[in-house]
């Protein structure tokens, strides 16, 4: 469903932006838009085991470079 919001003849630009603004917020629209866009699919647990080990593993090489002063 279309957001419609109109222009009165003598009210600001930036004022219809605002209304417009809170209207789209309180139908929900945007942040159902917003969770669509950052779906991912079901990962198992071990795969998301082994990716946090690699992450981990990541983080604490780059950090003994910083500390050592290699980038």
């Amino acid at each position: 469903m279309v957001q419609v919001t109109r222009k009165d003849q003598r009210e600001a630009n930036e004022n219809v932006i605002r209304r417009f603004n809170r209207k789209v917020l309180q139908s929900g629209k945007l942040s159902v838009a917003k969770a669509s866009q950052r779906f991912s699919k079901p990962v198992s647990k071990t795969e998301r085991r082994k990716k946090a080990i690699i992450r981990k593993e990541r983080k604490a090489d780059k950090m003994a470079k910083m500390r050592m002063g290699v980038r």
